[in-house]
């Protein structure tokens, strides 16, 4: 083993990972070098100092937060994407008042929890940059979901709010300019009712890093203005450091400016809370399920003014593999494991808190993190990536203790590669798992209710997957032949092995008891199909079963579809039916009844 090899290893360094053949690839030296730079460790040096932890072990207080009632009575919630949520009283997009209320219409439904993608802040200066997992900071909020008609300020005739609700997809280029010009001039007509001195607190406890978003916010609008773009790489020179004189200046010249971004995540604040109060008031025994991307985007919030703690120069993503020939780039930051013990880990905790200070249960997109990421020099293609471990005992302390603190439980999404004894640690850890019927398989064959594991959420699909309807008809697999995602040959074959897991679908429902009975030969999915596979997920073991919303009531056109960018629009599809129809919708009663047959509240 070479001296690089050596160190690399020793600072939690992989120099090979699995290829899709079945052998390995070596990591280049030139990604090695450059990752031990990025963590602070000289390339050049012989082995030593401390090691990387090599050892997937919970240590003590490192167990999340699980209440006891769920461990007797598993729950069933949930899930809904905040922007497709359609109103008569919304600007065109879902936000917190629609969220409140949809928190009630499903706590009245029985939902012990109402998940929703991730609301953290993006860029306000680009509403073209819209995927919820490629945020500007995940440590605030976008406060494009604010509810105009809920500030002391607003005026009905600030904005055309019939225009923007006319159509079926988000048009954010409309929505975003238009809801923040509106909340401008609220903010300017007026900014409290009674309540500035929580404001006050509000920035005071949010300290630096709150007034550092908020000087970013209002330095990104002027910079695009100016055609340097939204996110600060794009920047004059003086403009990308935080501490240069000439941004001092700027935000001495636009204290006002500043000031209504700080207002703008305050009531973005407050109105979650109140929407959580809502799903608590309604029943909910867990309330809000929030989602918390992997990463964040090079070049937003978090990374501007960072200094070591996000790590540039570098993408997370994923391996080559059978699904992803060429593997995957995700393009967005990482945590610099170093740089956070040395804060002792204070960046990864202010940001799970700011999470959890609005709900009662988190989802770690990719959970992996914990444990790895794979990292993949910038200009270079995935396969140029290396795994970088991270210091799993300390970042499970402090998700256990933020847990602990807001008596919340958390959920990890470990699809895809997962690490050996990853998801043993997270039985351990009372991290619950994700269960997807769709994946749920034995060679051909679903697997039945008692094969699922416990400590999980059991779910039909994610945002990245079609609706059960779709996925019956076999529409997923011809739109990815109309983007040209697949050849007509591997079309071919997927619709013929869809047909064969309709066959093994039925059979997996018959052999549990959820269907029963012949079903009506229709060309569409009878409605017995779908209220029989939440029935087969309620009968799982898994303390939480997961309801989407698009499944009941639409809208029926897929959330988002990998691999594409411009060729599809991911993130925008509304809903067909206003908040105030949905409670009324004929599979929106037959599967919410169902659920709360097989789980009712204790």
């Amino acid at each position: 083993m070479s001296d690089l090899a050596a160190l690399s290893r020793h600072h939690g360094l992989t120099t090979e990972y699995d290829d899709p053949a079945g052998g390995t690839r070596p990591v280049p030296d030139a990604t090695l070098r450059l990752i031990l730079e990025k963590i602070g460790v000289d390339p050049d040096a012989a082995p030593g100092g401390e090691a990387a932890a090599t050892r997937m072990e919970v240590p003590d207080g490192g167990v999340c937060h699980l209440p006891g009632w769920l461990e007797n009575a598993p729950a069933w919630g949930l899930f809904c994407q905040l922007y497709e949520l359609r109103s008569a009283r919304n600007h065109g997009i879902g936000d917190f008042a629609d969220l409140a209320q949809m928190a009630r219409i499903a706590g009245r439904a029985g939902a012990d929890f109402l998940g929703v993608n991730p609301l953290h802040a993006l860029f306000l200066a680009d509403p073209g940059l819209r995927s919820p997992f490629s945020p500007s900071s995940r440590s605030f909020l976008n406060p494009v979901y604010i509810a105009l008609d809920l500030l002391p300020g607003h005026d009905p005739a600030d904005i055309d709010g019939a225009a923007l609700r006319a159509g079926d997809l988000v048009d954010y280029d409309a929505v975003v300019p238009a809801k923040l010009e509106a909340l401008r001039v609220a903010h300017r007509r007026q900014a409290f009712d009674g309540d500035e001195a929580a404001f006050e607190a509000f920035v005071e406890r949010g300290g630096a890093p709150l007034r550092r978003h908020a000087l970013f916010e209002a330095l990104s609008l002027a910079m695009a203005a100016e055609g340097h773009g939204a996110g600060w790489r794009g920047w004059p020179e003086a403009m990308r450091d935080v501490e240069s004189p000439e941004v001092g200046a700027f935000a001495e010249d636009h204290a006002d400016e500043i000031r209504f971004h700080l207002w703008l995540q305050w009531r973005a604040a407050t109105q979650l809370d109140a929407a959580m109060a809502a799903a608590r008031e309604a029943g909910m025994r867990i309330g809000l399920y929030l989602d918390l991307a992997v990463g964040e985007a090079p070049d937003g919030s978090a990374s501007w003014g960072g200094g070591e703690v996000q790590m540039t120069g570098l993408s997370v993503g994923a391996p080559p593999d059978v699904f992803a020939a060429e593997g995957q780039n995700w393009g967005l930051s990482a945590f610099n494991p170093g740089a956070l013990a040395t804060r002792d880990f204070a960046p990864f905790r202010d940001m799970i808190d700011a999470q959890l200070a609005h709900a009662g249960a988190l989802r770690i997109d990719h959970a992996m993190a914990l444990w790895q990421l794979f990292l993949i020099p910038e200009g270079e293609s995935a396969a140029a990536g290396a795994h970088l471990r991270y210091p799993f005992a300390e970042l499970l302390r402090v998700l256990a203790a933020e847990s602990h603190a807001r008596e919340a439980v958390v959920i990890g999404e470990d699809l895809g590669f997962v690490p050996p004894g990853f998801r043993e640690a997270m039985r351990a850890a009372n991290i619950l798992s994700y269960s997807i019927l769709y994946f749920e398989k034995d060679g051909d064959r679903f697997l039945p209710p008692d094969a699922y594991r416990r400590r999980a959420l059991a779910c039909l699909s994610t945002h990245d997957l079609p609706v059960l309807s779709r996925w019956w008809a076999g529409e997923d697999i011809a739109l990815r032949r109309e983007l040209g995602l697949v050849g007509p040959e591997d079309s071919a074959a997927h619709a013929k092995g869809r047909a064969r897991e309709r066959r093994a679908l039925l059979d997996a429902l018959r052999r549990a008891g959820a269907l029963r009975g012949r079903l009506p030969r229709e060309r569409e999915m009878p409605r017995e199909v779908l209220v029989a596979a939440y029935r087969f997920l309620a009968r799982t073991p898994c303390l939480l079963a997961g309801v989407r919303l698009a499944d009941l009531v639409g809208p029926a056109a897929p959330t988002n579809m990998p691999g594409t960018v411009d060729s599809y629009p991911n993130w925008q599809p509304r809903a067909p039916l206003d908040l105030d129809e949905i409670a009324a919708h004929p599979d929106f009663r037959a599967v919410t009844a169902t659920m709360r047959r097989e789980r009712p509240r204790g």
